[in-house]
């Protein structure tokens, strides 16, 4: 892969929100570098193994659309994998989330990514950002070394605003994050067949010893229980305490939780009839983190403005998720649902770090207060922030205007061109 010394958008983070954003943005014809740390496009529903994206669909009709989910379906359709019902609401919102296989998925992204033009630059971090004249010059930190990159629009899709933070951003860091979940696949067994009720007070005596943590294998910190954990062979269950996974080192922290609680787990849940031979046949390289920081934009979404279903004169995409507070104490999930009929939306301003011109923010970090964020920071949300980001970016780019002096209209007309859904306002 060639990588030129100048773009006209940057894209930092190859996840659920910047994989749409570098799309966007070279459909635009916008000459477009997307960064990704890792080896693999997909972020959290490839490499943290959270791969149910949602929710697209509010009270029976089609909320979000766009690139993400184009990805989404045909990731469905290569597997030959059923869609839910989106007809009417579900019994539970989960349930109108979207299964998909992460290794298709991730290979999708590399060819929507490629197929629209934009360059791609794996195993690359960003290691400092400099205003220059009227764009930005980004220096990357490859295999090789350091490098410089100069571009006119730069837009932060890591989820934990690394590079707006770079660029002099201000951030909001919460004093406590929600926990975070080390996700893996296990076999070996049949849980139609286990005594639950014997293995779960084997696992709370462990846990009173303290050979166990109370949420090694689910998120209920009063009543531990492992069952939730083996009914989904290893899937979204566990919480990892304590860790704000922003920086390196806190990262770090995370990452060496998380297995040493897997470890400990197995180790366990070997010595219980049943699972005799469980196996662990996949262990999902990152832990799935919920929250680390959000920028302070020129609009913050409450959580009034979310459970209300305000529509902004800017909005820019809906949103929709129940307020999804994951917490260290009591059952481990404050979850509100919105009344029937209220589909929230964002604005643009959420995108939008205050002070600091030419920058773009999608996914996770926007512009939030707590329980909003909770809910917004869901990959489909996240989707359909980077597929706008990536439109305003390229706007911006293209007409030499700053992106907050891009016309709203403008940006609408793009977005629903390619395929997105935009609230009317």
């Amino acid at each position: 892969m060639h990588i030129d010394d100048s773009y006209d958008v940057v894209v930092v983070g190859g996840g659920c929100a910047g994989v749409p954003a570098a799309v966007q943005s070279a459909r635009a014809e916008a000459r477009t570098l997307l960064l990704e740390k890792g080896g693999m496009l997909g972020g959290t529903a490839t490499v943290a193994g959270v791969n149910f994206p949602g929710l697209f669909h509010a009270w029976g009709r089609q909320i979000i659309s766009g690139i993400g989910w184009d990805l989404v379906k045909a990731a469905s359709e290569v597997c030959g994998s059923p869609m839910p019902d989106f007809s009417a609401p579900p019994a539970a919102h989960w349930q109108q989330q979207v299964y998909i296989n992460p290794p298709v998925f991730a290979a999708l992204c590399d060819a929507a990514v490629l197929d629209s033009g934009a360059a791609l630059l794996l195993h690359t971090m960003v290691a400092a950002v400099t205003a220059s004249g009227s764009g930005w010059d980004v220096t990357l930190c490859t295999k090789t070394g350091l490098r410089h990159v100069g571009c006119r629009v730069l837009v932060d899709c890591t989820g934990d605003a690394n590079t707006a933070g770079l660029a002099g951003a201000q951030l909001c860091i919460p004093a406590e994050t929600q926990p975070a979940t080390q996700i893996c696949r296990a076999s070996g067994y049949d849980y139609a067949a286990l005594d639950m009720a014997a293995i779960d007070g084997e696992f709370r005596r462990e846990v009173a010893a303290g050979r166990l943590g109370p949420t090694d294998g689910g998120w209920d910190t009063k009543r531990p229980s492992v069952h939730s954990w083996l009914a989904q062979h290893g899937g979204n269950t566990g919480h990892i305490h304590g860790i704000n996974a922003r920086t390196s080192e806190a990262r770090t922290d995370l990452e060496l939780a998380g297995r040493r609680a897997l470890l400990r787990l197995f180790r366990f849940l070997r010595t219980q009839k049943g699972l005799e031979n469980l196996k662990l046949e996949q262990l999902c390289p990152e832990c799935g983190v919920r929250e680390t920081a959000t920028i302070a934009g020129r609009d913050t979404v409450t959580v009034q403005d979310y459970t209300s279903g305000r529509t902004w004169p800017d909005s820019v995409c809906h949103s929709f998720y129940p307020i999804d507070l994951h917490r260290s104490d009591a059952n481990g999930l404050d979850c509100r649902q919105l009344q029937p009929g209220v589909v929230p939306s964002v604005p643009r301003g959420a995108l939008l770090p205050r002070a600091v011109p030419n920058l773009l923010v999608a996914g996770r970090c926007i512009s939030s207060d707590r329980l909003a964020n909770s809910a917004l920071r869901v990959q489909a949300t996240c989707m359909a922030t980077g597929q706008a980001a990536g439109g305003l970016a390229a706007l911006a780019a293209s007409r030499g205007e700053a992106v907050e002096n891009v016309r709203a209209g403008l940006l609408r007309e793009l977005l629903t061109a390619h395929g997105a859904i935009v609230p009317a306002v």
